[in-house]
């Protein structure tokens, strides 16, 4: 039995270490309203970017800029980010994140619009990473992904499980069941290797295997 063992969620979460511009971007991100990735989704974000030798990302949700941060971070020096995003004030913020932190502005690409649109228009087969965090078309932009990432690129769905509700049946909300529906498709679909793991709101990684 583990009841006397210590809160280990508290403990993961606490275990990353986010830089200057990672925190300014998180507490911008509050004053915005906007729900960023947690310090353990961020430092997993960056672990897969690192792992991949990522050169090439597309983030839907870009927030204030954390996800795309961490992103950075792990990437390889050369690498650019696509980050797609329906309020112009989240894609500022970010903006203001990405270049205190010196990033170069060749190296970012910040969208405003609906995502499927936009990713709709994206080259096959070009990217190492995608990472999704809004329950928007969550469906159809993580059938794109497929289409979009290399052999072996890997997808991160952000808060795929929003704190629980996806496992509690009584929800059928409309974020609720996107995010049911995607993690289904992925799971089912033999061209994945996913996992789904209970850091931040839940986080689902799968990889392109074919």
């Amino acid at each position: 039995m583990n009841s006397a063992r210590g809160d280990q969620v508290t403990f993961a979460e606490n275990y990353p270490h986010e830089d200057i511009f990672m925190q300014q971007a998180r507490k911008n991100g509050v004053e915005l309203g906007v729900l960023d990735p947690s310090p353990a989704v961020g430092a997993l974000i960056g672990f897969m970017a690192q792992a991949l030798n990522a050169q090439s990302i597309v983030e839907v949700g870009t927030g204030s800029g954390v996800s795309g941060l961490w992103a950075f971070h792990g990437a390889s020096s050369d690498s650019t980010l696509t980050s797609i995003d329906s309020e112009r004030e989240h894609l500022g913020s970010a903006r203001t994140s990405f270049e205190e932190a010196g990033i170069s502005p060749q190296r970012f690409r910040l969208i405003n619009g609906h995502a499927i649109d936009i990713v709709a228009k994206l080259a096959d087969h070009n990217y190492d990473l995608i990472i999704l965090r809004s329950p928007e078309d969550l469906f159809d932009l993580s059938q794109e992904s497929f289409r979009l990432l290399k052999a072996n690129g890997a997808l991160i769905i952000d808060n795929a499980m929003d704190g629980g509700r996806v496992a509690d049946p009584t929800q059928r909300d409309f974020a609720t069941i996107a995010r049911r529906d995607a993690i289904k498709a992925i799971k089912e679909d033999l061209r994945w290797s996913s996992a789904l793991l209970p850091v931040g709101g839940g986080v689902l990684i799968a990889t392109k295997i074919a």
